[in-house]
């Protein structure tokens, strides 16, 4: 039988490989920070166009009905259209009337 001396341990690391240990703990805890903080940067990217894809979906559907407002030149292009609108039908009436005179004129001039 042999017997085996428990107190007896002869464990020799060297400085080189010990250093060699720490550095490479420390590159892989490196790398494992420098990936989590590339993740979080991903996950708020995300969330900055999730939240823009829902204003842009909000934006689509009100702004054609209105919902949100006008541009300025939408605004000053409309009361541009509502002042030719109101005198369209005096412009019309005007025509009229010079026509009517034109034949009035022909019918003198025959």
């Amino acid at each position: 039988m042999t017997e085996f001396d428990v107190n007896k341990s002869d464990v020799k690391v060297d400085i080189k490989t010990l250093v060699a240990a720490g550095v490479g703990l420390f590159s892989i805890a490196g790398v494992y920070f420098t990936l989590l903080s590339q993740i979080q940067a991903l996950e708020v990217s995300v969330m900055r166009m999730e939240n823009e894809v829902s204003m842009n979906s909000e934006f689509r559907i009100k702004w054609p009905r209105g919902e949100m407002g006008s541009l300025p030149d939408d605004a000053e292009q409309n009361l541009r259209l509502i002042y030719l609108e109101k005198n369209s039908d005096k412009w019309n009436d005007d025509i009229g009337e010079i026509k009517l005179k034109i034949k009035e004129l022909e019918n003198c001039l025959n």
